[in-house]
């Protein structure tokens, strides 16, 4: 069960962190009616790495945005850490983003004029955290990532791999429930995906972070517990890796 988005935690190990039921995109264009997510229905269990799979416009990004409540469907539901987006005011649902969960982006997401600190510190501040207890928080982010050293760097004095270690000690720092990432090894070469990805993995084995990605990156495909594969806005396949236990499958 969950309780209010101001900061309370949702923890059930018997019910998935996202739900989605039924779930229909349709966008009118030029007079035809394009399905960007045609009646998708899954389940997406705690600590667990799951992964939404599929080519360029298959529809997963706009997946991504309903299940943010940052997009509307057009039918179905959705269900975040126990709430139904649905029954939810902009407010309550800006809260529930605010509070519970993790952003990682595929640009990074970056202020460009800020320090890697100031950028991994910029959610706590608009949580109101107290300045002590903000900087406690930065700074065991920054070590976790291995960036302690960086912190005073602007983005652009940043490799790609670092600025996205940000953009995870970032996600971080909010001690998130569930972490939505958008290709987050998108831009980076083999090797620095790498190193990502035993990250995100770490969030999920270390910190108990449920973690959904969106990618067609085959390292994150290969290191996924469970695979979603969406196609013309269809989900056509799942897979779950040996030994990982998903209810009802």
């Amino acid at each position: 069960m969950t309780h209010d988005t101001n900061g309370d935690t949702y923890s059930s190990s018997l019910e998935p962190v996202i739900r989605l039921a039924g779930l229909d995109r349709v966008y009118h264009l030029a007079g035809e009616n394009i399905h960007a997510v045609n009646n998708v229905t899954l389940d997406v269990w705690p600590n667990q790495m799951t992964a939404i799979v599929g080519r360029s416009g298959s529809g997963k990004t706009t997946l991504l945005n309903l299940i943010a409540g940052l997009d509307t469907p057009t039918d179905g539901d959705v269900w975040l850490l126990g709430r139904n987006l649905a029954q939810m005011d902009e407010r309550e649902r800006l809260n529930l983003r605010l509070y519970h969960l993790g952003f990682i982006f595929q640009s990074f997401g970056l202020m460009p004029l800020l320090t890697a600190r100031e950028n991994v510190g910029v959610p706590l501040r608009m949580r109101g955290v107290a300045p002590a207890e903000r900087e406690g928080h930065i700074d065991e982010a920054l070590e976790w990532v291995g960036l302690s050293d960086r912190a005073h760097h602007r983005p652009y004095e940043l490799s790609g791999g670092e600025q996205q270690r940000v953009a995870i000690a970032r996600a971080l720092a909010e001690n998130p429930q569930l972490v939505l990432a958008d290709e987050p090894t998108g831009q980076l070469d083999t090797r620095t995906g790498r190193r990502i990805l035993n990250l995100l993995r770490r969030l999920v084995e270390e910190r108990g972070v449920t973690l959904l990605v969106v990618t067609h990156d085959p390292q994150v495909m290969a290191e996924a517990d469970v695979v979603h594969e969406m196609e013309d806005g269809m989900l056509v396949d799942t897979r779950i890796k040996e030994g990982i236990a998903v209810p009802g499958m």
